[in-house]
């Protein structure tokens, strides 16, 4: 999704190719070719294929010349960006995840609620990566990197949607994530 708005935002040509993963697509040998990990998303650029969103953007950033704000060139900026997007993949990304499986994906395709217990460790979790979100990444700030929207934003309001996808309400009670 980031990679999509980030591509759609800048104005880069891209031809997209939309693959069903339920149906295992990306286990075909024509997916294979472009991208070993079958994982989406994937890029081919001529001979040139890379894999995972966040790499992806910073390759694009760079190929076309984006607006500084997006991957900045400021070594302390850039390097912030880059200290979100290290972080979200072991925080925010598998919470968000486990929240959308959890309140949507398992109820509709087992049929069943997911403990609730289970349940409460998930929503727990979440909240402290919010928390540190806020805290941590936000201060006081409008974006994670100051006054002008990164890619770590983009990845990280990507993420954090998933779990309002699922119903629930992450901007209640948090001033600073709702302003941002």
């Amino acid at each position: 999704r980031s990679v999509y708005i980030f591509a759609k935002k800048n104005n880069i040509p891209f031809d997209y190719k939309k693959i069903s993963l339920f149906e295992g697509y990306q286990y075909s040998e024509e997916f294979g070719k472009i991208n070993l990990l079958r994982k989406a998303p994937a890029i081919k650029d001529g001979d040139f294929c890379l894999a995972e969103s966040v790499a992806i953007m910073m390759y694009l950033a760079e190929k076309f010349h984006t607006a500084d704000h997006w991957y900045p060139a400021d070594l302390q900026k850039r390097a912030r960006v880059n200290e979100y997007l290290s972080w979200q993949h072991s925080a925010i990304r598998i919470h968000g995840s486990k929240m959308f499986w959890f309140k949507l994906l398992i109820p509709k395709a087992l049929g069943t609620e997911v403990p609730k217990e289970k349940m409460d460790n998930a929503v727990e979790d979440l909240n402290a990566s919010l928390n540190l979100f806020e805290e941590k990444f936000l201060q006081d700030r409008p974006f994670i990197v100051g006054d002008q929207i990164s890619l770590a934003d983009l990845v990280a309001i990507v993420e954090i949607m998933q779990p309002v996808g699922a119903g629930m309400d992450v901007f209640e009670n948090r001033p600073k994530l709702k302003a941002w």
